[in-house]
């Protein structure tokens, strides 16, 4: 199974290979929190931009850990990438860029990351 997903205006279009998660996560962070994100990490091995890929501009911000990707066309930030502790490449997909999925469905995980 996997999912699709996109950009604002669909210039940067992806997939992940992956069953649709059940769970989001909401973190209040200085970032987060003003965009609105729900993410859902996942293996950067099933992940995959399919199209729009030189229309990608990267957001650096507090320890940068993530590289926030965004359109550079709509503002839109369907994604990022980001290492886990124990070194392993994720994607931080932003669900709310995912059409098919049921937000309302989700299991909200909240994290503060205000506090870090």
């Amino acid at each position: 199974m996997s999912y699709e997903g996109s950009c604002h205006c669909g210039k940067v279009t992806f997939k992940v290979a992956s069953d649709v998660p059940a769970q989001g996560m909401s973190c209040n962070c200085t970032h987060c929190r003003r965009k609105g994100f729900l993410w859902s990490f996942v293996p950067r091995d099933v992940f995959s931009v399919s199209s729009g890929e030189e229309h990608l501009k990267t957001y650096l911000f507090n320890k940068h850990v993530i590289e926030h990707q965004f359109c550079d066309e709509c503002g839109c930030q369907p994604f990022g990438l980001g290492t886990m502790p124990d070194g392993s490449k994720v994607t931080a997909v932003n669900l709310r860029c995912v059409p098919s999925i049921d937000l309302e469905a989700l299991t909200i995980q909240k994290v503060d990351g205000a506090s870090r």
